[in-house]
C-alpha cells in the first residue's frame, strides 16, 4: 500500500551562512525518513549575489558551488559536492528532493552598459512617469570566473525588459527598458498594473534566445543533479505561456516522474484558478488562501468561526493542485510576506494540513526545527511528531467531517483495511472545551483510544454502535486512535 505523502521545506530565512547546511541535510536524512517525511523541498542552489545570500539575489544559474564567484567557490549552504552528497544521502533513504528555482531575475552583474529606460510608477507601471533617457544599468553577465563551462550563453540588456538602478546617477526606481519588441510581458499578475517587475535586472520572456536558454538550462539542473523536481519561484511575474513550456519540456526530458510545484502568492481564489488553467494543470500551487484562513484564526481567537477554514481554498475547490503549508520563509516574522500564525495555534494548524484526504502538505523548517538570526523562535518539533506521526500511521480511508460548530469542529478518517490501526478522529477547539460525538465505525466498538498529542490523558472507548464521544481542550487540538502497539 502506498502511504501518505509530506514534504518539508528544509530552510528557513536566517539558516546561518557557514556553508553547512548541505551536511546538516544529509545528516537529518533517515531523521526524515523515521518521521514519514518523504520529500524535501532545498533552497535555490545556484550563486548568488554574495555567500550570505539566501539564493533569491541569483547571480549564476549554472553555478552550484563550483566556481570561485561573488566572493566564494560555496554557496550559503555548501559547495557543489556537499549538495551532492545530500541528495545521495536524501534518496538513499527513499526521500525526494525538490530544488527551489529562481527564474524571474538576475543579480550582481559583471558590468555595466548604457541603454534607454523610461521610469514608471511602481504603483502602477503601465503609468509612464518620464521622457525616454538614458542609464547605465547592471545587466551585462559574462561570468569570466567559468569561463564559458556548461555554457556559453552571456547576459545582456536585451534580455532584460526592466532594471532598478542607475549607476550613473545613483537613482533607484522601476526603469523599463526600451528597445524592439520591448515592454512588460502581458501574461503576468496585474498588481501594479502589471507585475512582470519584480527585482533587480527583471528577465525578458518575450526574447527567444532568453527562452531557449532558460529551458535548456531547466533540463541541465536536473540531468546534472539527478533531482526529482522543482519549485518554481515568483511566478506570478513571469510569462505564463514560458512556465507551462518550461514545466512540459523540462518533465518531458526527465528519465523518471518529475513533480514541479509552484509559488504563485495571491490570495485570490479566482486568479490562482485561471493560472493553473493557463498552464494547463501541469504543476502544482501553494495554497495561499489556506495560509490566510490559518493566520486569520490565529488573530482572531475565538471569534474565527472555524467551519469557513476552508471556504476559498485550492484544497476545496482544486485538492490535486494543492500543496497546503501552515508557514514559510516569506511569511516567517520580519520577512516580506509577514503573516505568522500564533504559537496557540500552530499544532492546531498542521493537525488541518496534515490529517486530511486532501492536499499536499509541507511542513516548513522553521516550524519544526527553530529560527535562527536575531530574533529566534524555538521550533515545535515536540507538537508536531505527533501530527506526523498520526499522518503516516493513522490518517487514512473515508473523511466524515464534523464542522457544525464555529469554535469546535472535527473530522473522523475511517481507516484503512490494509493498515492495521488505522483510522482517527481529531478535535479542534478555538474556543473552551469542547466534545463532538462522531462515528468511527462499528468494526471499532469496544477499541480504546487515546490522543496522541498527549494534550488529553483520557481514554475514549468505542461505543457498540461505532459512535464516541471525543473531548477537547479550549484553543487546543486532539488526535483520537487506537495506540500502536510497540
Amino acid at each position: 500500500m502506498e502511504r501518505n505523502h509530506t514534504m518539508i521545506q528544509f530552510f528557513e530565512w536566517h539558516i546561518e551562512a557557514d556553508g553547512k547546511h548541505w551536511n546538516h541535510l544529509k545528516e537529518w536524512a533517515p531523521e526524515l525518513k523515521k518521521r514519514g517525511i518523504d520529500s524535501v523541498w532545498i533552497p535555490p542552489i545556484t550563486k548568488a549575489e554574495s555567500p550570505q545570500d539566501t539564493g533569491y539575489a541569483v547571480y549564476d544559474l549554472y553555478d552550484l558551488g563550483e566556481f570561485d564567484q561573488k566572493g566564494e567557490r560555496r554557496t550559503k549552504y555548501g559547495t557543489k559536492e556537499e549538495l551532492e552528497e545530500a541528495i545521495k544521502a536524501c534518496h538513499d533513504h527513499g526521500i525526494n528532493v525538490y530544488v527551489d528555482v529562481v527564474m524571474n531575475h538576475k543579480a550582481a552583474a559583471d558590468e555595466t552598459e548604457t541603454f534607454q529606460v523610461i521610469e514608471v510608477d511602481p504603483n502602477d507601471r503601465e503609468t509612464e512617469i518620464s521622457e525616454p533617457f538614458d542609464i547605465e544599468g547592471w545587466t551585462k553577465f559574462t561570468f569570466p570566473n567559468r569561463e564559458q563551462k556548461y555554457s556559453s550563453f552571456t547576459w545582456n540588456f536585451n534580455h532584460f525588459n526592466g532594471t532598478d538602478f542607475d549607476q550613473k546617477t545613483g537613482k533607484k526606481g522601476v526603469f523599463r527598458i526600451l528597445g524592439e519588441n520591448k515592454s512588460w510581458n502581458n501574461r503576468v499578475d496585474d498588481e501594479f498594473g502589471n507585475y512582470d517587475y519584480l527585482m533587480f535586472a527583471n528577465i525578458d520572456y518575450a526574447h527567444p534566445e532568453v527562452r531557449e536558454e532558460m529551458i535548456k538550462w531547466g533540463k541541465w539542473l536536473q540531468e546534472t543533479l539527478g533531482c526529482d523536481g522543482y519549485r518554481l519561484d515568483a511566478i506570478k511575474h513571469i510569462d505564463h505561456r514560458f512556465v507551462e513550456s518550461f514545466v512540459k519540456e523540462v518533465t518531458d526530458t526527465a528519465n523518471r516522474p518529475f513533480y514541479i510545484f509552484g509559488e504563485f502568492w495571491n490570495n485570490d481564489l479566482e486568479a490562482c484558478e485561471e493560472f493553473l488553467n493557463n498552464v494547463d494543470y501541469q504543476l502544482d500551487l501553494f495554497d495561499v488562501m489556506l495560509h490566510y484562513n490559518l493566520h486569520e484564526a490565529s488573530k482572531m481567537g475565538r471569534d474565527f468561526d472555524l467551519t469557513t477554514i476552508f471556504n476559498d481554498t485550492l484544497v476545496q475547490t482544486n485538492p490535486l493542485q494543492a500543496v497546503t503549508f501552515v508557514d514559510n520563509h516569506d511569511s516567517q516574522p520580519n520577512e516580506s510576506l509577514e503573516s505568522w500564525i500564533d504559537d496557540w495555534f500552530k499544532q492546531s494548524a498542521y493537525a488541518l494540513i496534515l490529517l486530511r484526504a486532501d492536499g499536499y502538505p509541507c511542513l516548513f523548517y522553521g516550524d519544526y526545527l527553530g529560527i535562527n538570526g536575531d530574533e529566534p523562535i524555538e521550533g515545535k518539533k515536540e507538537a508536531i511528531d505527533p501530527l506526523l506521526y498520526a499522518r503516516y500511521e493513522k490518517a487514512y480511508g473515508e473523511q466524515d467531517d464534523y464542522f457544525d460548530h464555529p469554535n469546535t469542529i472535527g473530522w473522523v478518517r475511517r481507516g484503512i483495511d490494509e493498515l492495521s490501526g488505522s483510522g482517527c478522529a481529531v478535535i479542534l477547539s478555538n474556543g473552551d472545551n469542547g466534545e463532538k460525538r462522531m462515528f468511527v465505525g462499528e468494526n471499532r466498538a469496544g477499541e480504546e483510544w487515546k490522543d496522541l498529542t498527549g494534550n488529553r490523558e483520557d481514554t475514549i472507548t468505542i461505543e457498540e454502535d461505532g459512535f464516541a464521544t471525543f473531548p477537547v481542550n479550549g484553543g487546543s487540538v486532539s488526535v483520537w486512535a487506537l495506540p500502536t502497539e510497540e
